[in-house]
């Protein structure tokens, strides 16, 4: 049991960190991305400072969860949800985009790809958990 909680760990943790290093980005230098969204000047700084405050209220429940993710089982099943309805909508997005944005296209790919891969090892890891019976149903 205690592997699987630091497999957990591991898996959420990554995901926190890569998310709050990215929003701590996006807030400090958004210059650098908004060509990637195809946005620019001061509307487009505030875009993407916008997605970087987004992307720290969206990772607020992670905390508890690496902590305790055998004890966390509410958060982390909400955590998982909120990981596919960002995977589902940007996919959705990027598939709905008209042809000539490759930078729009070329971003959103990233996104896909980075919120595919964490639901991916966040769900092996929330399921470990689950087979072992680590979390407590009462």
């Amino acid at each position: 049991m205690r592997t699987f909680e630091w497999l957990s760990r591991g898996a959420v943790g990554a995901v926190f960190l890569v998310n709050v290093a990215c929003a701590v980005d996006f807030l400090a230098r958004p210059e650098v991305y908004t060509a990637g969204f195809e946005v620019s000047g001061v509307p487009g700084r505030a875009l993407v400072q916008g997605f970087g405050i987004l992307f720290l209220m969206w990772n607020a429940t992670y905390p508890p969860v690496i902590v305790q993710p055998s004890k966390q089982r509410l958060l982390f099943t909400i955590i998982l949800v909120q990981q596919a309805i960002g995977l589902v909508g940007e996919a959705w997005l990027w598939a709905t985009l008209p042809p000539g944005h490759e930078a729009l296209r070329a971003t959103g790919l990233r996104f896909i790809a980075f919120d595919g891969g964490g639901l991916l090892a966040m769900a092996v890891a929330y399921a470990l958990l689950r087979s072992r019976r680590a979390y407590s149903f009462g």
